[in-house]
């Protein structure tokens, strides 16, 4: 067990330090956006956040039993991926979620230009998903069945009990489109270091406490719209919108 997962943290942090190096090259680059954009924080354009603690009461007896278990250590994220209410401008429906890859961030609708914002870890461009997508199952502490692609890639077992140390973690929302398993997850993780960051594999990745409080949330047949690399102006806080494309899932299916 150790031995397969050592392998898979050598793998990703090598693939991230490599990745980091390689931001550093555009720094200069990127400096006179920053400052322009600080600028317009400072006048006014910046997201206001209220901040939320995990709501341990909302815990299972076996969530408290293995979250007490697990052997990785627990790291909080930047305050800026932690979870928080925020203002929202996009058109969709209260209750379904947006994907923003990009910024890593995944956004739970909510009523009043509201919506709950976490932080996630996402895949490498190359290995993402985007579309449109509904919850087609969800999972308490699901095992993990590694695709050939991740078996070959990362030298894992074929299977992985459910358990504190499984790469899964403590939930899992399944995506489906048109009827089909885009293999395509919202799920927790063992490396809650990485929230905040692009790594290898290519699902949605949230600590184990925020995966549990998006999991009450949500049901079977939520929609989730998870918006393509580089999408420029569409995002959260634009006033682009799925919401034609969202309305007509149905039709999809």
């Amino acid at each position: 067990m150790e031995s397969w997962r050592g392998n898979i943290e050598r793998r990703e942090r090598m693939a991230f330090d490599w990745k980091s190096k390689m931001s550093l090259k555009l720094t200069s680059l990127k400096l006179a956006m920053v400052v322009t954009a600080a600028g317009l924080l400072l006048s006014g354009c910046m997201e206001t956040a209220s901040y939320e603690a995990t709501n341990t009461n909302a815990f299972k007896p076996r969530d408290k039993e293995l979250l007490a278990k697990v052997r990785y250590e627990n790291v909080q994220p930047p305050e800026s991926f932690r979870r928080a209410i925020v203002e929202y401008q996009r058109k969709e429906a209260p209750g379904s979620i947006v994907v923003d890859s990009d910024n890593h961030y995944l956004y739970y609708v909510l009523n009043d230009g509201k919506a709950i914002r976490y932080g996630i870890t996402v895949g490498e461009e190359a290995m993402a998903w985007s579309g449109i997508a509904k919850v087609g199952a969800m999972t308490e502490w699901p095992a993990w069945h590694p695709t050939k692609g991740e078996i070959e890639r990362l030298g894992v077992p074929t299977f992985v009990a459910p358990g504190p140390d499984n790469p899964m973690g403590s939930r899992a929302m399944y995506l489906y489109s048109g009827g089909k398993d885009t293999l395509f997850r919202i799920h927790g993780t063992n490396q809650p270091e990485y929230i905040g960051q692009s790594i290898s594999s290519g699902c949605i990745r949230m600590t184990n406490e925020d995966v549990i409080d998006l999991y009450n949330r949500v049901k079977m047949g939520t929609i989730v719209v998870v918006l393509a690399p580089h999408h420029g102006s569409d995002s959260p806080f634009g006033s682009s919108s799925q919401v034609a494309q969202s309305s007509n899932f149905g039709s999809m299916q």
